[in-house]
């Protein structure tokens, strides 16, 4: 007996600019990962709210190599407490 596959909202590590959302989103809707982008963008500079969704996304979603027993909140913070690290050891480094 064959049991249907049930898909799953994850953040991909293949498809990945930022975290991962907006391939996710796109690899779980069937649709190109441009799309997805776009879409958050310009979501995001009609009122900003494309960007708080973003975020609560990255929070939410898990990884896609995630094991169930990880503590997703936990790994997105990390995830965005490193990010922030980079961005600020770019910023400082444009400056010296």
């Amino acid at each position: 007996m064959n049991t249907p596959q049930t898909r799953r909202l994850q953040r991909t590590r293949s498809d990945r600019m930022i975290a991962g959302v907006a391939g996710g989103l796109a690899k779980y809707l069937g649709i190109d990962p441009v799309i997805m982008r776009i879409a958050f963008v310009i979501v995001g500079l009609m009122n900003g709210i494309g960007v708080v969704i973003y975020l609560v996304l990255w929070l939410l979603m898990p990884n896609e190599d995630a094991e169930s027993t990880t503590n997703n909140l936990d790994v997105a913070i990390d995830e965005m407490r490193a990010m922030i690290e980079q961005l600020v050891a770019r910023i400082r480094d444009l400056f010296r």
